[in-house]
């Protein structure tokens, strides 16, 4: 049959041709169905295909924004604890220490500058008229931290000295208590005071350089470790500050890409 046959009338009431055209028919919708059925089964597959690659994104976005939040706040954290937290107690700390030290060396010089003081003074006053042979007197007790350079003090020592030697307290032909029996009668005494006063003076001057010498002395022996302990503090805190530094720059790198990526 040709296909401009087949809209011929005389066929219309051809059971055979009727035969073919139902057949026809019903293989054509058919065909459609299972391809509707295809299609659909297709669609249904693409569809959960689709769903899953979403929840995959969704998630694998979550997890990455989930690491670079994470990542962020350990920054900060870290950042803030060194900060705000690290830096100034290791400041306070290296401060406290560096001042205790400072107070210990102080303390030290001070020890050494006395121990020194008191020994020249005793060693001057002792050269006054042979002063230090005469053990009848406890007169080196009479030296102490308070009065080793004090000119007024010495002098009040070695005069009490001397009365004690006129009043017979000195038993002993010592040089000091008879060394006034070398001047005239009549001046003797003002003579001798006034001699052995300038000496004392003296002596006192002496005592409070020698003391100062020996407190230079001893702050330079801790000097290098001082300026190293000094030195120390400095770089620890520098270190730490750069620490900060960087941790805040990759906070606000990787918040910077997290916005960006967002958007």
């Amino acid at each position: 049959l040709s296909e401009c046959d087949l809209y011929v009338s005389n066929y219309d009431d051809d059971a055979d041709m009727k035969s073919v055209k139902e057949n026809f028919d019903r293989q054509t919708s058919q065909r459609f169905d299972e391809y509707n059925e295809r299609m659909i089964d297709k669609r249904q597959k693409c569809k959960d295909q689709r769903d899953k690659d979403i929840q995959k994104i969704i998630l694998k976005d979550k997890m990455e924004k989930s690491l670079a939040e994470k990542v962020e706040k350990s920054c900060l954290m870290c950042a803030c604890g060194l900060g705000g937290g690290v830096a100034p107690v290791w400041g306070l700390v290296s401060g406290l220490w560096y001042a205790a030290r400072k107070n210990y060396v102080g303390g030290v010089a001070a020890k050494a500058a006395t121990k020194a003081g008191i020994a020249k003074a005793i060693e001057g006053l002792g050269d006054i008229f042979g002063l230090e042979v005469l053990t009848a007197i406890d007169w080196q007790k009479m030296i102490h931290a308070g009065n080793y350079s004090n000119k007024m003090s010495l002098i009040r020592i070695v005069g009490t000295i001397y009365n004690m030697c006129e009043k017979g307290q000195a038993p002993g032909d010592s040089l000091y208590c008879t060394a006034s029996n070398g001047y005239s009668i009549t001046s003797r005494d003002t003579v001798f005071i006034t001699a052995i006063s300038q000496k004392a003076a003296g002596v006192a001057v002496g005592a409070g350089e020698a003391a100062r010498l020996a407190e230079a002395k001893e702050a330079a022996n801790f000097l290098p470790k001082t300026i190293m302990l000094s030195n120390n503090i400095v770089a620890s805190i520098v270190a730490i500050v750069v620490i900060v530094l960087v941790m805040l720059i990759i906070y606000l790198i990787l918040r910077y890409r997290r916005k960006k990526k967002m958007k």
